[in-house]
C-alpha cells in the first residue's frame, strides 16, 4: 500500500509537501523523504510525535536514543509507517533540528495501490519555499494575564480550602 501524506511547515505562510511513500517503510525512511523534500541536509536530530486529532503531542519516535543508560524510547528505524500512521491515527508532529525547532504537521491524506511505474518515495507536489530561518515560536505566556495579581488574590479563588 502507498500512503499519500501532506507535510506542512508550522508557519503563517503556506509551505507544504505532498509525498507518496510505501506504508511498509520505516519511520527513518519517512524522515529521510521529508528532509529531502524540504531541502535539508538530514544531518540533524529529529523526532516524530504521535498526537490526537487536535495535534496534542503524545509519544516520541526518535531518530536516535540519546539517553545514557538506554531507555524505552521508540526509534525510527524500529518502527514502520503503517504501524504509526493509520486511518484511525492520521496525524503526526515532526520536529527537525532541535536547535532550530523546524516543526511540521504530518497528515495521512489517502491510501492507494502501488503503481509499478512509480519509484517511491515520490514527491507529488511542492508548495512554498522554505525560509532561511525557522519560524519563531512563541513560548511566552499571554501578557494580558497578571499571574502576580492572581497569587495576591488567593483568597478570592472561590473554592473551599479544606476540599480534601
Amino acid at each position: 500500500m502507498i500512503y499519500k501524506v501532506r507535510i506542512i511547515l508550522d508557519t503563517k505562510e503556506d509551505i507544504f509537501r505532498d509525498l507518496e511513500i510505501e506504508a511498509s517503510n520505516s519511520m527513518e525512511d519517512f524522515h529521510n523523504a521529508i528532509t529531502q523534500s524540504f531541502g535539508f541536509l538530514g544531518n540533524e536530530m529529529a523526532s516524530f510525535y504521535t498526537c490526537d486529532n487536535e495535534w496534542v503531542q503524545d509519544e516520541e519516535i526518535a531518530l536516535f536514543d540519546m539517553s545514557e543508560n538506554g531507555s524505552d524510547v521508540r526509534l525510527m528505524n524500529e518502527n514502520f509507517l503503517e504501524d504509526v500512521l493509520t486511518k484511525n491515527t492520521p496525524k503526526l508532529i515532526y520536529v527537525y533540528d532541535f536547535m532550530n525547532m523546524w516543526t511540521f504537521f504530518v497528515e495521512l491524506a489517502d491510501i492507494v495501490e502501488k503503481q509499478p511505474s512509480i519509484s517511491y518515495p515520490n514527491l507529488l507536489f511542492s508548495f512554498g519555499e522554505l525560509p532561511e530561518t525557522p519560524p519563531e515560536k512563541n513560548f511566552e505566556a499571554d501578557a494580558s494575564i497578571d499571574f502576580d495579581d492572581t497569587l495576591e488574590n488567593y483568597n478570592d479563588l472561590d473554592f473551599d480550602e479544606n476540599w480534601n
